[in-house]
């Protein structure tokens, strides 16, 4: 018993205390360790230092030949951690090699960035070049993707570098980004420190977290937001059109690669899709919702991906002229604190796959889109993203909104039940001078990337276009219901020969899976199939499938009831006509109540 010694091992997980014998061989060592962690046994390296140098190998030898002492602390790090393969401690070769690619599943438009050179060719300047065609001077070389000056000087200019040319500048110079890491930020204590009482008893320095002083991100992850056509928008704006709510979506569609900006990458819009909500003219509310997960499956399948979300700020300022109100601007703000804490949820949802990253992922590629009133008094859409240091903020649940102000956010203060790190950023004062400030309160423009969103000059459709679409979802409080009378009414409305130009509709096919009566599920696969692919011939062939019989059947059982559709308001709704319940203002076309002279919008007579 004499020979028996404790040995502190150490993990990303926290100490644990190994009791050993001097004559123990290292392998039954470290099955013990293996044992106490959970590891495989070659799930895992255990080192003499922290630095990861003295790595104790495998072997009949005995304990006492490594000259480990009673209470002696080892190193563990898992394989995902550790040994010469890792990416993330490896310093004696690049940083994205080969196998980190493979660990790291990627988008498919990062993949493609990452193999593209992106610099900048500039022709031979025919008054400032004195070299032959064949040579090269300051005035004609390529410029880097991330040169400012490049940026500064492009129509519009250009004030935040892409994500792929903040990596070039980071994995460029002649170290070629071999100490290159991006480590995700985080405000909570560090686990597993043993040499004091947890929180709030007591903390050190090698577990509290750093304090975070705000800088204005000098890159974005999306660089351009476009919208496929004006339709997708517009059926969008009818709900606030039609009664004077806000509303909320997800933006569908899929990331190409953004031309204008080197190396830059674009968030394209092919539909928007409407969560169940509660929704007033000055506030939102998101519900449950039971089918997002069918919905991104079915995008899944159709090639599209949840990109990012939209909400309406609108207010009408004069409804003959169709203008509205100009509220959000350099004098009151741009986005609200809430509405940046919104974003950050939203974006730590949806990670960016990053291979630099330690922990795989780094940023977000989920984009905020605001439609709102412009300098004109026209409908504009804005677009915006939140930085990494919001995300991390929000992520860690340290930042909050001011009730009064919205364009003040205000950092928590550290309690009993959670340590939240000092955060500051920097102004300057009345006399010039540069200042740190605590951010309590913290003006949220800090935290906010702004993102061009445009519309093409030749509209593009990956789902059909008709006068008489299909209803939207979760828009009863309009009488819009998606139900088989509105199916039969859809396709009696819509009676090309082209059956692909009917079924394309995304709405329409969330209610063909979603619907109660006669859910499709795994038998739509085929049409999904030919949506993406735009094949007609595999759209008929489904179309001849039993599936498509019976939905037939059973809209033509609905269409002949009686009591259709267009005598009431909605499925299950009142029994009298809508006609004699609302009347639409000649004006601004708002529905109001029968019992109102005026028009609760416009505030017009009714004649």
């Amino acid at each position: 018993m004499a020979e028996s010694i404790i040995i502190r091992v150490q993990s990303p997980d926290g100490v644990k205390r190994i009791a050993v014998t001097k004559r123990e061989s290292v392998s039954a060592f470290l099955k013990k360790v293996a044992k106490e962690f959970g590891f495989g046994s070659n799930g895992f390296s255990l080192y003499l230092n922290r630095n990861k140098t003295g790595e104790i190998p495998s072997s009949h030898k005995q304990l006492s030949g490594l000259k480990i002492k009673h209470g002696d602390m080892l190193f563990l790090y898992p394989s995902t951690y550790a040994g010469p393969s890792s990416e993330i401690m490896d310093t004696s070769t690049p940083v994205g090699r080969s196998q980190s690619v493979a660990a790291v599943p990627e988008d498919d438009i990062d993949e493609c960035l990452f193999k593209q050179d992106g610099k900048i060719y500039r022709n031979r300047d025919p008054q400032l070049c004195r070299h032959g065609l064949l040579g090269k001077c300051v005035h004609c070389v390529p410029l880097e993707p991330f040169d400012e000056d490049y940026l500064n000087h492009l129509d519009p200019p250009v004030k935040h570098m892409s994500f792929h040319a903040y990596i070039r500048k980071l994995t460029g110079g002649a170290d070629k980004g071999k100490f290159a890491l991006m480590e995700n930020i985080t405000c909570k204590i560090k686990s597993g420190c043993e040499g004091h009482p947890p929180w709030p008893e007591g903390i050190c320095t090698k577990c509290q977290p750093s304090a975070i002083t705000l800088n204005r991100q000098k890159y974005r992850h999306v660089d351009n937001i476009m919208f496929e056509n004006h339709n997708i928008a517009d059926r969008f704006l009818d709900f606030w059109r039609k009664t004077g709510n806000q509303r909320i979506g997800f933006l569908y569609g899929r990331y190409t690669e953004h031309k204008d900006i080197p190396l830059g990458l674009r968030a394209e819009v092919a539909a928007i899709y409407e969560p169940p909500q509660v929704a007033t003219p000055n506030s939102l509310e998101l519900l449950d919702d039971p089918k997002a997960h069918i919905v991104d499956e079915i995008a899944a399948k159709l090639g599209l991906r949840k990109v990012g979300w939209i909400f309406t700020d609108l207010a009408s300022e004069d409804t003959r002229k169709g203008t509205v109100k100009y509220s959000r601007n350099k004098d009151t703000y741009f986005l609200s604190a809430e509405e940046c804490i919104t974003a950050g949820y939203f974006q730590n949802l949806h990670p960016n796959a990053c291979r630099l990253s330690p922990d795989g992922y780094f940023g977000s590629k989920f984009v905020t889109v605001v439609a709102t009133g412009g300098p004109d008094n026209q409908v504009h859409f804005e677009g915006y993203q939140v930085s990494n240091q919001c995300m991390a903020l929000v992520r860690d649940d340290c930042l909050l909104p001011c009730r009064d102000v919205p364009e003040l956010g205000y950092v928590k203060e550290s309690s009993s039940e959670q340590y939240v790190p000092d955060v500051f950023y920097k102004d300057i004062d009345k006399f010039g001078n540069e200042i740190t400030q605590l951010a309590r309160p913290l003006p949220v423009e800090y935290l906010i990337i702004d993102i061009t969103t445009t519309f093409p000059k030749d509209p593009v459709y990956s789902f059909s276009v008709s006068p008489n679409a299909f209803p939207i979802e979760n828009r009863e409080v309009l009488g819009e219901t998606q139900d088989f009378h509105s199916l039969a009414t859809y396709l009696s409305q819509n009676k090309s020969s082209v059956f692909l130009d009917v079924i394309s509709d995304f709405h329409l096919l969330i209610y063909l899976v979603t619907n109660e009566v006669m859910p499709l599920g795994e038998s739509i696969s085929l049409l999904l199939d030919a949506v993406k692919a735009r094949k007609e011939e595999i759209a008929q062939m489904w179309k001849n499938s039993e599936q498509w019989a019976t939905i037939e059947q059973l809209c033509s059982t609905d269409s002949s009831h009686p009591a259709s559709m267009q005598e009431y308001g909605h499925v299950r709704g009142p029994t009298h006509p809508t006609a004699s319940a609302t009347w639409s203002c000649q004006h601004c076309t708002f529905m109001n109540p029968s019992n109102n002279d005026h028009c609760e919008m416009c505030s017009l007579p009714r004649t």
